[in-house]
């Protein structure tokens, strides 16, 4: 069949007569409509997802200098980020350099160089890989700006979007502006103003072309080609630029060469490390404190240079000291009893391991923990001339033995149990007063960490850092707890919540005293106001010495870090010989608070020296003597307490869990650290 043309109109409504349709009914206008619907929306989108003003922000964090509390710089943290400049105030020789190498075209094009972008890919293709790029200022703005370093066409796509934008919104010294204020220079430096000032030291407005085209050469790569990285590799790029300025007409040959002659990178911010021990630990707390701002935060810590010295040349002694006793690493926490701390080691060597072993290692304290039950003991009546008897004894499945199974077969005073670190007695103890008393007894003095309950916890089988520990330690120096540790020198302390009374707090000095006068701890004894208590884990895993001396509070602990057995290192040898040595010079401190004189109204008695005691096999306690027959003379022994305590308890389980490094957000400093440490 053949078609027949009729003359009609194939749309209807255009049929001759028929009245014409509006304009804005047409197809093309209504797709010009979207169109143009659409771009507004990506403008508004635009407007609200990419403030132009951010380039002229600070960085979310502040550059922070940590200063010990006598005024010494010890570390910098966080990028670096001036001032912005403005590209109309800044001299031709300063922002040529950059145009020149990064985006000649720039005055020319609307935020993409189709010709670049060309050329680039040509190139690419004949190499057979990435050569170069055809980013322009204005795309580069957009990612440093707005965008990730994620290399993506979707990436790709959103920063010619914003590049496009960026151009209608600003004007071209506008973008240099704001391009020059946000690219980055290696060595944690944004921005031209901080770049210059940190690798010329001076203001970016007195910059030379030379210097200029050095600073502008970092950019392709700034981090390897920071001139306090590799200074020959930054000077063998800034001769590409100052040929580019050449090949421009910008300048002569002999004025590059004169220029390239004149450069003497001269750092303008003394090198600090980024990371110490006590560094890592307080910055959390320094972010939370301090808002963004431009430039360098000076942050006033409680640290002390003349202690922490002491503390790490304690430390590297004591491990020397060590050697052939399977020692491998110690840290060490001074604090004052309000809670300054003024020195803190949190290994051997902070370069080699960052993993902080004062604050961040959870380790059994063994008879450290002891203090608390006898607080415990001394809140329930107790005096230090109580009796507890020093036996082998069984609770609930449970048969706890002193040290190289010495007991002393009878009852002996408070005093000398805990000189002698008795573990029966402490279990003992524990029986009388009640877990649930002793687990008080430490949450009072600032004990957080998870406790078990059941009477190992005598002996310390909880796990607890040596930070926490000696806050404890220095809760009884205070008075009273939590004392929670503060290193930054304008944090107030925090008022304990609980309250030693004053009997409390001298019978436990009392106690303490007669550790280090007597007892495990003599290897510490530096004078009269020397208290403190030596631990010793299962199977000589953990060793710690915690002790004070008027208002200086100091922990030691030794051990291995996949947590093997030491050869019989115990709290009373290689820690009280650290903490001895670091004492020395704390206790001569003229700031060194002197301890309240404690009215010892206990009858001394004599130690009962059990070094000289053979193990013994004790009669039966529950046996009856026949007439005329007597057994020793009783001494006062407080009455049992019912113990808190599942039926039967297993023996306590401490199963050796190698310490794993965590990953650090921040790098240390290659750079030689002049304390390491800190």
């Amino acid at each position: 069949m053949t078609a027949v043309f009729t003359g009609q109109p194939a749309d209807p409504t255009e049929a001759p007569g028929a009245e014409p349709r509006p304009w804005y009914a047409r197809r093309r206008v209504q797709v010009a409509i979207g169109a143009a619907s659409l771009l507004v929306l990506l403008l508004v989108w635009l407007s609200w997802a990419v403030p132009v003003h951010r380039a002229l922000e600070p960085l979310p964090t502040p550059t922070l200098v940590l200063v010990t509390a006598d005024g010494k710089p010890f570390s910098r943290r966080g990028s670096y980020k001036e001032a912005p400049v403005d590209a109309t105030k800044l001299p031709a020789q300063v922002t040529e350099p950059f145009v020149a190498i990064e985006d000649r075209r720039f005055y020319q094009h609307m935020g993409l160089d189709l010709r670049s972008i060309f050329r680039a890919v040509g190139a690419n293709l004949r190499a057979g890989e990435v050569r170069q790029g055809g980013s322009t200022i204005t795309q580069q703005l957009a990612k440093n700006a707005f965008l990730s370093n994620k290399r993506s066409f979707r990436r790709k796509a959103q920063e010619a979007i914003i590049a496009l934008y960026l151009e209608l919104r600003l004007s071209k010294p506008e973008i240099l502006s704001r391009y020059l204020s946000t690219v980055y220079f290696g060595d944690g430096v944004f921005g031209l103003r901080a770049a210059a000032r940190h690798y010329f030291d001076k203001a970016p407005e007195q910059l030379t072309v030379g210097e200029a085209s050095m600073l502008a050469g970092l950019v392709k790569a700034p981090t390897r080609l920071a001139p306090t990285n590799d200074e020959e590799a930054a000077r063998r790029r800034m001769r590409v630029v100052l040929a580019a300025l050449v090949e421009q007409g910008k300048i002569t040959p002999a004025q590059a060469q004169q220029a390239a002659r004149q450069v003497k990178v001269r750092e303008g911010r003394a090198s600090l490390p980024v990371g110490s021990y006590f560094a890592d630990w307080i910055s959390p707390q320094v972010r939370q404190a301090y808002n963004r701002a431009f430039g360098e935060v000076t942050v006033w810590t409680t640290l002390d240079s003349q202690l922490q010295l002491q503390a790490q040349q304690a430390v590297r002694r004591g491990l020397a000291a060590a050697r052939g006793m399977g020692v491998t690493q110690a840290a060490l926490v001074a604090m004052r009893a309000d809670g300054r701390v003024v020195a803190m080691v949190g290994g051997s060597d902070y370069r080699q391991s960052q993993f902080n072993r004062a604050v961040q290692a959870e380790r059994q304290p063994g008879s450290a923990f002891k203090t608390f039950v006898y607080l415990a003991a001394l809140r329930s009546g107790m005096t230090p001339d109580t009796a507890v008897l020093d036996a082998p004894v069984t609770i609930g499945g449970w048969s706890p033995e002193n040290h190289e199974g010495r007991y002393a077969g009878r009852p002996v005073p408070l005093r000398d149990a805990f000189a002698r670190s008795s573990n029966v007695a402490a279990a003992r103890l524990i029986q009388q007063v009640g877990v649930s008393r002793v687990a008080a007894a430490a949450r009072d003095l600032g004990v957080t960490s998870p406790l078990p309950n059941d009477a190992t916890l005598a002996l310390g089988t909880g796990t607890m850092s040596l930070l926490e520990l000696t806050s404890a330690y220095a809760a009884i120096a205070n008075g009273g707890g939590p004392v929670v540790p503060r290193g930054m020198l304008n944090q107030p302390p925090e008022r304990p919540a609980h309250r030693l009374s004053s009997r409390e707090q001298e019978e436990l000095k009392v106690l303490l005293r007669e550790v280090v006068e007597r007892g495990t701890g003599t290897g510490a004894n530096l004078g009269p106001q020397v208290v403190g208590k030596t631990g010793t884990s299962q199977d000589y895993r953990d060793a710690w010495f915690v002790g004070f001396a008027g208002d200086m509070v100091v922990g030691v602990w030794v051990g291995n870090d996949d947590n093997t057995p030491m050869r019989k290192v115990t709290g009373g040898s290689i820690p009280a010989i650290i903490w001895r040595d670091f004492m020395q010079v704390g206790m001569k401190r003229a700031d060194l608070r002197e301890p309240v004189e404690t009215e010892q109204t206990f009858e001394q008695s004599p130690l009962i020296d059990l070094e000289a005691i053979e193990p013994l096999e004790l009669p039966d306690p529950n046996a009856t003597f026949e007439e005329g027959e007597s057994g020793p003379e009783p001494l006062p022994i407080a009455p049992p307490q019912p113990l808190e305590l599942p039926a039967a308890p297993p023996p306590p389980q401490i199963r050796p869990e190698p310490l794993e490094t965590p990953a650090v957000d921040e790098p240390a400093d290659p750079e030689p650290e002049p304390a390491p440490g800190f």
